[in-house]
């Protein structure tokens, strides 16, 4: 009998806390169903004041929030956030940290359709193998691009993702290609000099690439690329990063010494801040 109570004390306890667990991701995924950003936890990253002189002068971090064709399972329409705030977190106080630009310490949500978009000149996408843009997103993406906006693509790997991403930029641009950027471009050297076009993976595979020397995600995606789309003036507008995650750089520095050493120290966070000050600078 005392056996009997102990079992029902037991799974009673694990159902409760089963209901409790529940109850949180649900909340944290309805706000972002309905649009809100959950409240943001910082973490142990240092927060720092801004100047209310010169509110619109710093740099702001801006994720762009996107619909998706819903062919990752389970993922649904979700993607968009993916290593948020993290990343943008990390980013941000290392961009305050390590140069001189001053910068929002919280970075900013936004979809493209937004009125507030054309307020910031540098918005970032995460993981748009699967994304669709309806005809207004397509329409507000080409007018912010071609008004000076700079446009971030990151963290999609392998050749059918590729495509999609390919799809959806000729809706925006069917009149321009991508461009494969060379080593000696800017990007790779305008502040932090690097040897080589950068592969970041995730921090799991980047932990264990030190016993494999494995940094791809998938068996189409060994190689990375740096794509650009430039305006009439030669302009870079777009800059896409194919078969690497940067944002994972960011994100994830703290989780792993050999990860952070090797991919967020020397890869992730050169060529991020590379491409920031490219995109503020041109």
């Amino acid at each position: 009998m005392k056996g009997d109570r102990l079992k029902k004390w037991f799974f009673g306890v694990m159902a409760v806390a089963l209901v409790c667990l529940w109850v949180a991701t649900e909340i944290g995924y309805g706000q972002r169903r309905r649009g809100r950003e959950p409240q943001i936890d910082r973490g142990d990253v240092p927060m720092w004041e801004i100047d209310r002189r010169f509110t619109k002068d710093v740099f702001t971090f801006v994720r762009i929030k996107y619909s998706t064709a819903g062919s990752y399972g389970g993922w649904g329409g979700r993607v968009w956030w993916i290593d948020y705030p993290d990343a943008e977190l990390n980013l941000s106080y290392r961009l305050q940290q390590l140069t001189s630009l001053k910068v929002d310490p919280q970075g900013k949500v936004l979809e493209l359709t937004d009125p507030d978009l054309f307020r910031y000149p540098f918005i970032y996408i995460v993981e748009p193998g699967d994304m669709s843009l309806n005809d207004d997103e397509v329409k507000n993406l080409r007018r912010y691009l071609s008004s000076g906006g700079f446009l971030m693509v990151d963290d999609f790997w392998g050749e059918a993702q590729w495509r999609n991403l390919y799809e959806q930029m000729k809706k925006v641009f069917p009149e321009r290609e991508p461009e494969e950027l060379d080593l000696g471009h800017p990007i790779f050297n305008c502040v932090f000099p690097l040897k080589e076009k950068p592969q970041v993976p995730n921090v799991q595979r980047g932990t264990y690439s030190q016993y494999d020397q494995i940094t791809w995600e998938t068996y189409d995606s060994k190689e990375p690329h740096y794509r650009g789309i430039f305006d009439d003036k030669r302009r870079m507008m777009v800059v896409i990063c194919h078969n690497t995650d940067l944002g994972d750089g960011w994100e994830r520095e703290g989780e792993n010494e050999y990860y952070f050493r090797e991919f967020s120290e020397k890869k992730a966070y050169p060529l991020g801040i590379n491409i920031i000050f490219y995109a503020m600078t041109h």
